[in-house]
């Protein structure tokens, strides 16, 4: 478990490199939210997109990258609505260790 100080006042990672899949548990367990395989499948989606783009995805961005790599049954809205809710592509960055999408307030 990392200590208080490596999160920033929103929750999110300081330092990206600090994130392993137990600090994602642990951000999770803060949000009330228990990953499954379903969550983990997103995160490690959004993680691939930050290596490959250096930023966290907006939802727009996001809907479709989930659509192209998982289809179109997981590339909604809705969906990750369920898995993330209130803004998925930000509170998804956040577990996934990545920073806040440019775009989220």
């Amino acid at each position: 478990m990392l200590p208080d100080s490596a999160f920033d006042p929103e929750g999110f990672l300081r330092d990206l490199r600090d994130w392993t899949p137990d600090v994602a548990e642990q951000i999770a367990a803060g949000e009330n939210i228990r990953l499954t395989s379903a969550h983990w499948e997103i995160i490690d989606l959004l993680r691939d997109y930050y290596l490959q783009f250096d930023s966290s995805p907006a939802m727009r961005p996001l809907v479709k990258w989930v659509a192209q790599r998982l289809g179109v049954d997981k590339g909604k809205s809705i969906y990750l609505l369920a898995l993330f809710p209130g803004s998925p592509a930000k509170l998804g960055s956040k577990i996934a260790g990545l920073p806040k999408p440019d775009n989220c307030l």
